[in-house]
């Protein structure tokens, strides 16, 4: 399998060259040439694979410059009931109205990130050693992915971590979560900004390409294809838990900021997994709901971005969107040349015309939750359920209700686990006790190790320097 740029300028890569470049070279975002086909006769031996066999199963159509062996070595490594607290891995629940949950926070650092990043952390440190290089990856967070890259890259040989994340816009848990790492390899950045600003910074320094050559630069976010393949897998875990034959159809219904996350679920639709259709639930940052609502994409600016209680969706431009386009336009490249300098110019473009085609043939749809709808989903699913769920996942939970057709099955995606939002979850329902595991009990107590900038790429590249030189 190789992998081709969004932009259509970049020479074909293999998978682990994919895995350490992060943005490509021309600007744009990696994809494999096709995405393998998977018939009835393959789901049907799928079914009942524990997780991991499942996870091979699926990355080896991907990542065939791994030998197989090395490639199963690093998955059982990763996806194991020690550091998910279960041996299903990704469990689905079914709540009181029919709707299900697939739990995907039960990882590390309590949050859906985890799914993709352990995984990432243990490819890397293959590929590294393989390859006899060294990384540093720099990043950006608006609250769960930097935990998840600290936790999974803390301590790996030839990797340093710069992640970056907006000053002041994450929950107290989310902060300490990652600012209390003391490992030497992990530098965290405070950036005067939003996450957007945060994002900007990464893709100022990957389009840098002296700089990104003379200090291995690579990237953690969802715009590594890693990530995403990783993603991939549990959609398929999720059907076959929430589905008896593989007769049935299934939507999933996807709390969303960056569009990594439902990406995937778009990639596992056309690999051929019956699913019906893909759910983007947003917050008050509604870019991608006004997308699959009218066809008009039209990202904002930092300043035009809403600080709200879901703040992992608190993202104005969806990095990972630019895949899906792609496709959509027949994997036209001048195509996405021509779209993204209108995003460039703050301007945005339209596809009104293409409507029936995401609807019908992708199976997009959406919907938006604000504040007190995710306090009312979540009072109501502790009242009825006798559960808490985080913000984000209500926003999925909300969105999903709203859009359910009759005898339609919808898997929500889960976020993360209540515990990192502490004072929403008290709003919503006042003063509970709010589970955590035990090995993160007194987290917001524990000294902190967080670097201030301004909103200037060229601060964050001082700091790299400095670490580096």
């Amino acid at each position: 399998m190789k992998y081709i740029s969004t932009r259509g300028a970049t020479d074909r890569k293999t998978f682990g060259e994919v895995l350490l470049m992060g943005l490509a070279p021309d600007g744009g975002l990696m994809l494999p040439e096709h995405y393998p086909q998977i018939d009835r006769a393959t789901l049907d031996k799928w079914r009942g694979l524990a997780y991991a066999d499942l996870a091979f199963e699926i990355m080896r159509l991907f990542a065939t410059d791994i030998p197989e062996g090395n490639l199963r070595a690093i998955i059982n490594r990763t996806y194991t009931a020690e550091a998910f607290g279960n041996a299903e891995i990704t469990p689905v629940r079914t709540l009181s109205d029919g709707l299900k949950i697939q739990a995907l926070s039960n990882g590390p650092t309590l949050a859906f990130k985890d799914m993709a990043m352990q995984f990432l952390g243990n490819a890397f440190e293959y590929v590294l050693k393989r390859e006899g290089q060294t990384l540093n990856i720099v990043g950006a967070t608006s609250g769960d992915t930097g935990s998840a890259a600290e936790y999974a890259l803390r301590g790996k040989e030839g990797i340093h971590v710069f992640m970056m994340s907006p000053e002041g816009k994450m929950s107290a848990f989310q902060r300490a979560q990652m600012y209390s790492l003391q490992d030497e390899n992990i530098h965290n950045i405070a950036v005067d900004g939003m996450f957007d600003d945060c994002q900007d910074i990464v893709k100022a320094i990957q389009n840098d390409a002296a700089f990104k050559e003379k200090y291995r630069i690579g990237t953690v976010n969802s715009i590594n294809w890693g990530r995403v393949m990783a993603q991939v897998v549990y959609y398929f875990a999720g059907y076959f838990k929430a589905t008896k034959s593989n007769d049935e159809t299934v939507s999933f219904c996807v709390p969303s900021g960056n569009f990594g996350n439902v990406c995937a679920g778009h990639i596992a639709k056309q690999m051929g997994l019956p699913i019906r259709r893909l759910m983007v639930a947003t917050n008050e940052n509604d870019v991608l709901d006004e997308f699959f609502k009218t066809g008009s994409y039209r990202p904002r600016t930092a300043a035009h971005t809403h600080v709200t209680s879901s703040p992992s969706m608190d993202i104005s431009k969806a990095s990972n969107f630019e895949r899906f386009i792609f496709d959509l336009t027949g994997r036209d490249a001048a195509e996405i040349e021509t779209l993204w300098a209108e995003v460039g110019t703050g301007k945005g473009f339209n596809l009104a015309f293409a409507l029936d085609k995401i609807r019908n043939e992708y199976g997009f749809v959406s919907g938006k939750s604000l504040h007190r709808d995710r306090l009312a989903v979540i009072k109501q699913v502790y009242e009825q359920d006798g559960e808490l769920i985080d913000p984000h996942t209500a926003d999925g939970v909300k969105v999903a209700r709203e859009l359910r057709e009759a005898g339609e099955t919808v898997v929500c995606l889960e976020t993360a686990l209540a515990a990192k939002f502490a004072d929403t979850i008290r709003e919503a329902v006042g003063d509970v006790e709010i589970p955590r595991p035990a090995k993160l009990q007194g987290l917001e107590d524990l000294p902190q190790k967080v670097q201030n900038v301004p909103n200037q790429a060229e601060a964050v590249k001082e700091i790299i320097r400095n670490v580096l030189n």
